[in-house]
């Protein structure tokens, strides 16, 4: 009895919180806009870049292919994860509030996982895609035909669909009475566990765990693909040749170091080394700093993105 008493004033305490208390980035007025200011700038660059690939690879049909179908979900997906943290941010220090509903961190808990998740799937696809190109370029066609990357890129889009809604189901399901306040500027889920009261948060560790095995086979599955495209580059006789297929792999190998090395730093760096400061900053690497910077990667080498863009901005600016 006095256990199942305990349960239900925990069921209580969790059912009576209505809202989650986010990380203020600051306390003074001047450096609470000067947060928002410079978030701004990095969403907005965000969008531009982003919505620049979208619109390029879609109108122009010379990028119809399968290495740009694929970039062009990766942009969807930048999009997405950006959004989900940066406005909340941006709204709640313009208007010096610390305050998420409920409903509001479930969902942006969900929707980072959809687009985070996914986007690794999506990694994981194009070092196989470079892998084909390269090691195996007379089945490419094959391989990579339309259906194909659309079944593969679905795949990815509902990996990340199932898995954020497993988390988030049981990342919320859990009793909750250690306060409501979050040491982060987003809703993240180990944040959101150290307000559990229940030993039942144990089986969010245990699918965290199983994840980590998942996540370990997709970059083992990348490793083992760049060593045979390397393998592979070595063999080709002509520098310009060795060059071409070097120039076609290293962006995609940049955003997937990028990628993993700020979530590998986040979640994995020693117990001594965390700090709230050095937490917040390692978020903000992980969650913005990635779609920020991965339009300016995948174009700055890549010719044809570039040729593409220039012909429509021309057509664009010749209309007004």
């Amino acid at each position: 009895m006095p256990g199942s008493h305990a349960q239900r004033d925990q069921m209580s305490n969790s059912s009576s919180i209505t809202h989650f208390l986010l990380l203020a980035f600051a306390d003074t007025r001047e450096l609470q806009l000067l947060h928002f200011w410079l978030f701004l700038g990095i969403y907005l660059a965000a969008l531009l870049g982003n919505g620049l690939i979208i619109s390029t690879v879609a109108c122009d049909h010379h990028l119809h292919t399968p290495i740009y179908f694929f970039l062009l979900n990766l942009s969807l997906l930048d999009l997405g994860s950006i959004s989900t943290t940066l406005p909340k941010s941006m709204t709640n220090s313009l208007w010096d509030s610390r305050d998420i509903s409920y409903i509001g961190c479930a969902a942006q808990v969900f929707f980072f996982l959809i687009f985070m998740t996914a986007e690794y799937c999506l990694l994981t696809i194009m070092a196989y895609d470079r892998y084909v190109a390269i090691c195996k370029p007379l089945h490419y066609g094959t391989l990579l035909g339309s259906r194909a990357c659309v079944h593969m890129a679905t795949a990815a889009w509902g990996t990340g669909f199932l898995y954020a809604l497993l988390h988030t189901a049981n990342t919320f399901s859990l009793p909750l009475c250690h306060g409501n306040a979050l040491d982060q500027f987003f809703c993240e889920i180990p944040h959101i566990l150290k307000l559990s009261c229940s030993d039942a948060y144990l089986r969010e560790v245990g699918l965290l765990v199983v994840s980590a095995y998942f996540a370990f086979g997709c970059f083992v599955f990348i490793v083992l693909s760049y060593v045979k495209i390397l393998r592979a580059v070595l063999r080709i006789p002509s520098e310009q040749g060795r060059h071409k297929a070097f120039s076609t792999c290293l962006p995609h190998l940049a955003v997937v170091s990028l990628f993993l090395s700020t979530i590998v730093f986040a979640y994995l760096k020693p117990p001594s080394m965390s700090s709230p400061s050095l937490d917040l900053v390692t978020a903000v690497l992980y969650s913005v700093l990635p779609p920020a910077v991965n339009p300016l990667i995948y174009s700055m080498r890549n010719k044809e993105i570039k040729d593409a863009l220039w012909k429509l901005m021309s057509v664009f600016f010749s209309k007004q």
